[in-house]
């Protein structure tokens, strides 16, 4: 057995801390989900423009909060958006990547609605708005975070809509869309994104928003 590299054994112990730290604070929390989710490597790369851009006509979802929401709806604004995929019994990288957006708005402070972050259940048949409102409670999502649910039918066409639909919830990718400005094209930020590298998107995002 050939020995790994240092490089190696620190990003193998950095993915291996990300899930175990998100997957025990579920389980503190009393919630169960998928034991074949994989999470993806920790490290995130610089956003990219996405080859084909979303066509979100026509997707008929529901908020957190039971309101009928298109998703053409649920992105439009003069601000910057970044949209995710997750559910809300999920144990491992969904975590991760709701934590991410919840640091981004504390990092925010009062400023976090210069951002709308949407987030879209990929298992909407437990993923009532009930369920997303405390899913949303446990985040301490501000107002400016969005949690969308629907039919699977619903379901399937957003995440088709951004190249993210892979057949099973737990084959989803921890990938990020953004979308700089109304006019501007998305972009998808891949892997587990930390407050800290979301808000270096937002703050790209921002100076290229305001270049407009």
């Amino acid at each position: 057995m050939s020995r790994m590299s240092g490089a190696h054994v620190a990003m193998a112990f950095a993915v291996t801390m990300m899930v175990a730290t998100a997957a025990g604070a579920q389980a503190q929390a009393g919630h169960t989900g998928h034991e074949g989710h994989t999470a993806a490597p920790a490290k995130v790369t610089a956003t990219r423009v996405m080859d084909a851009q979303p066509r979100l006509d026509g997707i008929e979802l529901v908020d957190q909060d039971g309101r009928p929401v298109t998703l053409a709806e649920a992105v439009g604004t003069d601000r910057p958006v970044m949209v995710n995929f997750i559910f809300t019994t999920c144990t491992t990288i969904c975590p991760v990547m709701s934590s991410g957006f919840s640091q981004l708005q504390k990092s925010l402070g009062a400023a976090q609605d210069q951002v709308r972050l949407v987030s879209i259940s990929i298992d909407p048949e437990a993923d009532a708005p009930a369920a997303l409102r405390a899913y949303a409670k446990r985040y301490r999502a501000g107002e400016s975070w969005v949690f969308l649910t629907g039919t699977r039918a619903a379901s399937e066409a957003a995440q088709r809509a951004f190249g993210a639909f892979r057949g099973d919830k737990t084959n989803h990718a921890p990938t990020t869309y953004v979308r700089r400005a109304p006019d501007g094209a998305w972009e998808q930020l891949d892997g587990l994104s930390s407050g800290e590298t979301l808000l270096a998107a937002f703050r790209g995002a921002s100076s290229h928003h305001h270049q407009h």
